[in-house]
């Protein structure tokens, strides 16, 4: 038999590469949404041009993306999609499809149910409304920002400021006035109401474990053709539904 040389594991390079890879990633959380090379660098301990070219061998692989900052670096879509992936390995996900079927027929909107990554809330599941020919929808995968009803109720009921803090980079002072306002209200009604460009109204509220917030579930759907006041039809339907789903977590 001829000996190659191999064995059948990665030099010790490439094991390095992926530890270095691993660890740059690990740097991104609820508070750091976006890094510099200078930034891996300094954290890390690695020379300048170094963690440079880690990056940029990061985006090429999909694994970082660029940042809207010169020079900065965000998760890319591979780790929103393996993101996604681990996401789905939470109970409330098994739970939620039958409860957002019957929801979404009973208001005829599009009913949405979001977890919280280390970015803010990210779509998981979306029933459509289907007894309308122009539905309204989002897909799967969706980062939600500060203005989505579904962020607000997230924001409402986490343990501390982190979150808060995530979603506020960038907003003035007057969108973060108006984001603590959204968030208190979240709190003290139970649910969060909120209009959207072209037309669009959403509705939220949340979905507990016993550790705490599991999820939020959000109606969609065009202000000319939805009631979202207090005591409609659509915002009982949906407490109702957040409130079905929390008791089968509870039990499950």
């Amino acid at each position: 038999m001829v000996n190659t040389g191999t064995t059948g594991e990665a030099p010790g390079s490439d094991i390095q590469a992926v530890t270095r890879a691993g660890q740059i990633c690990a740097l991104f959380g609820p508070d750091t949404a976006e890094l510099t090379a200078a930034d891996v660098s300094e954290r890390l301990g690695l020379n300048r041009t170094t963690a440079y070219r880690y990056c940029i061998s990061m985006v090429t692989a999909g694994i970082l993306d660029r940042g809207a900052a010169k020079g900065t670096f965000v998760l890319g879509e591979l780790m929103l999609r393996l993101g996604i992936q681990a996401l789905r390995r939470r109970p409330v996900v098994d739970l939620a499809p039958p409860y957002l079927a019957r929801l979404s027929e009973a208001t005829r909107m599009t009913a949405v149910l979001s977890l919280w990554s280390s970015r803010g809330p990210v779509v998981t599941l979306v029933e459509e409304d289907r007894t309308r020919p122009a539905v309204v929808t989002v897909r799967p995968g969706t980062e939600l920002d500060r203005t989505a009803a579904q962020a607000r109720v997230f924001l409402a009921h986490q343990p501390d400021q982190r979150g808060l803090e995530a979603l506020s980079l960038g907003a003035s002072p007057t969108e973060r006035a108006e984001l603590e306002a959204a968030v208190y209200t979240a709190r003290r009604t139970g649910y969060s109401i909120t209009e959207l460009p072209g037309g669009v109204i959403a509705a939220a509220a949340p979905v507990f474990a016993p550790e705490g917030i599991a999820a939020t579930v959000g109606l969609l759907g065009t202000d000319s053709s939805v009631d979202l006041s207090a005591g409609s039809t659509a915002v009982t339907e949906l407490l109702a539904a957040t409130a079905a789903l929390t008791e089968a977590l509870a039990h499950r």
